[in-house]
């Protein structure tokens, strides 16, 4: 019998995680498949640890890793594809916004011969307009950026086979945008639409700055055009500032010295000093994640695995 591993990253979800067990078993009761459920605490303070060592304790099919302190998101579905033992491996958020019914019909394309199902969003109601609006211009922006590898409005929630999953573990990033990974290492796919519904319980861990800042490691992580688009304007201001200061040398050779003016000399500067600042700014966006992976550290730490062992360290 294959097994189905699922991963799900918790942060402070005690209340969520008991109806995410009871909704996973309800789905999956009948289906020829052994289960494991992995929740990845990613550094809770609430009770989220103890709930998940109590539903261990009632179904062994329950495991955990619980982080030393919070890591991420990204972080937590590293360390679940690192350690999930299934044939067939998905990752899910625990507040039911990704529906576990759509989990049959994963197992059905999976068995047809697809290596990757992906759960596409068609409608996301709960959300609020400017997160529709801001992840809408997103997704159209990075799925050019990287050639179309990336479904818009597709998360994190998708059945991988296990070779998928092996190769996943193959890449070595530690500033990891997952969304990215999923396209770049390919296999053959299909698509499942749903309508994203609203969470069960607690409140979303994503606010609007963390998202952005999100974007970021994904524009980053998978294309250079940044830099290339200031070097384009970096050639194109020093053009045109070459067209003017010739033009100035003629004014002055034709006409004399005229008196100059201070607000035209401010604008130029301070135009000019924004640009200069916006692309060091780009250029150290580049050169800080070089900084992170460079310094080799682990991905994360380990404080504690329910149900797999030791604790320890995990690169």
């Amino acid at each position: 019998m294959k097994l189905l591993s699922l991963i799900v990253p918790v942060l402070n979800e005690e209340e969520a995680v008991p109806l995410f067990y009871e909704a996973v078993q309800e789905v999956l009761r009948d289906e020829p498949y052994e289960l494991e459920i992995l929740f990845v605490d990613d550094g809770s303070t609430d009770k989220t640890l103890e709930i998940i060592e109590g539903l261990h304790v009632r179904d062994s099919r329950v495991r955990g890793i619980s982080f030393s302190r919070n890591f991420g998101k990204e972080l937590a579905l590293a360390a679940g594809l690192q350690t999930a033992r299934g044939d067939a491996v998905v990752p899910m958020d625990v507040d039911l916004q990704d529906p576990p019914t759509l989990l049959k019909q994963f197992l059905r394309l999976w068995e047809q011969g697809y290596e990757t199902v992906i759960g596409v969003r068609s409608r996301r109601d709960a959300d609020s307009w400017a997160k529709r609006v801001s992840a809408g211009l997103f997704y159209r922006l990075f799925s050019r950026l990287t050639k179309g590898r990336v479904v818009p409005n597709a998360g994190d929630y998708r059945l991988m086979d296990r070779v998928v999953v092996d190769a996943l573990n193959a890449l070595p990033e530690r500033v990891r945008f997952t969304k990215g990974l999923y396209g770049w290492v390919g296999f053959r796919s299909a698509i499942v639409e749903y309508e994203r519904p609203a969470r069960v319980a607690g409140s979303s861990k994503w606010p609007g700055w963390k998202l952005w800042n999100f974007a970021l490691d994904g524009i980053t992580s998978f294309s250079t055009l940044p830099l290339r688009l200031w070097s384009y304007l970096g050639m194109v201001v020093a053009l045109a500032g070459f067209f003017y200061a010739g033009y100035l040398v003629f004014k002055t050779l034709v006409w004399g010295v005229d008196v100059p003016g201070y607000a035209s000399l401010m604008v130029v500067t301070l135009c000019l000093g924004g640009l200069i600042l916006c692309s060091l700014g780009i250029v150290g966006e580049y050169l800080g994640r070089v900084f992170q992976e460079v310094k080799g550290r682990p991905q994360y730490v380990i404080r504690r695995r329910i149900g797999l062992g030791d604790s320890g360290k995990k690169p």
